[in-house]
């Protein structure tokens, strides 16, 4: 049975990884973007906020289903390899405008607080295994692989954030 608490303390600990990258970041460096076709800093956490809220609905709705289905797993570790480039559907397109680390802690913290509200309302934690629904990257899987695929998507963007860093401290953008 998969136990919700190590879920959430997954999802605590990657987000402590990326909270821990902004650190010491500037205005400048946070919304430096290595090339006008590309995200900076910002971009990525707006879109880590974007994506965890889609997310989140995706849960709900795969949970409220009543024709919901119990759905094998899948293998999802791959959500983190870079090396497969995607492309953002258009509800999870950050935007273009400049953000302050305040600003992007606070959007980063109320989704996180709307994901654990429905964690933390379910009155029978086996509907994380019994409940499905499509997820956008990888199809049908069962509900608490949404959640998984939250905290995977987030070290995804964290190896991002930091070839960003690597290339704003080397003065090249």
């Amino acid at each position: 049975m998969v136990e919700k608490e190590l879920l959430v303390r997954s999802l605590a600990e990657v987000r402590e990884q990326l909270l821990g990258e902004l650190e010491g970041l500037g205005f400048e460096a946070v919304n430096a973007k290595p090339s006008k076709d590309e995200w900076g800093v910002a971009q990525v956490c707006h879109h880590l906020y974007l994506a965890e809220r889609a997310f989140t609905q995706g849960i709900l709705y795969g949970l409220n289903k009543a024709d919901g289905q119990k759905v094998e797993a899948k293998p999802i570790q791959a959500l983190t390899d870079r090396s497969m480039k995607k492309q953002a559907p258009p509800i999870v397109i950050p935007s273009e405008d400049p953000m302050e680390i305040p600003q992007i802690l606070q959007l980063l913290s109320e989704a996180r607080t709307e994901l654990l509200q429905v964690l933390n309302t379910l009155k029978d934690d086996s509907l994380l295994e019994t409940k499905s629904a499509k997820h956008p990257v990888v199809g049908y899987v069962p509900i608490y692989q949404w959640v998984e695929s939250i905290y995977l998507h987030e070290l995804r963007h964290i190896d991002q954030i930091k070839e960003i860093k690597v290339l704003i401290h080397s003065k090249k953008i």
